[in-house]
């Protein structure tokens, strides 16, 4: 029987992520420095944008941070006066968050942001929606060995 072979880390799947991330990752900050916000928090704002609100817990389901990633991340967005938390009429339990009017008024950047990171790529439109899909399936697929 052959021993297995270990390969470098260029020729590892998980370590082409890693690298496509850190770099799409830098390029937003770059993008996302003058809105004053960073990634983990345009991603809370993308989905403020789609919703409207949403419960804390939602966000962090939808995001896949944990509670101790997303509640300082939502107090900055908070100072920055982008968001405002509060209890829920409904359940006192449940914290929603909402755009205030400036948070929503950011909305207007994201368009911009978003044909950026695609240009930035150097990918047509229909692969880099192809590879978005492909990489959002082995996500899930690694997801459900867990």
């Amino acid at each position: 029987m052959a021993t297995p072979q270990i390969l470098p880390p260029e020729q590892q799947i998980c370590f082409a992520l890693y690298s496509a991330s850190r770099s799409l990752t830098g390029r937003y900050r770059t993008l996302l420095a003058p809105l004053g916000i960073t990634y983990p928090q345009y991603l809370v704002m993308l989905v403020l944008w789609e919703s409207g609100t949403s419960t804390v817990s939602r966000l962090g389901e939808r995001l896949e941070l944990d509670s101790g990633t997303l509640s300082p991340l939502l107090k900055r967005l908070e100072a920055l006066g982008l968001v405002v938390r509060g209890r829920s009429e409904r359940d006192e339990r449940v914290v929603e968050v909402a755009l205030t009017p400036a948070g929503d008024a950011m909305r207007s950047q994201a368009p911009h942001i978003t044909e950026q990171i695609c240009a930035a790529t150097g990918l047509p439109e229909a692969e880099l929606m192809e590879l978005q899909g492909q990489i959002a399936a082995l996500a899930q697929r690694v997801r459900a060995l867990t």
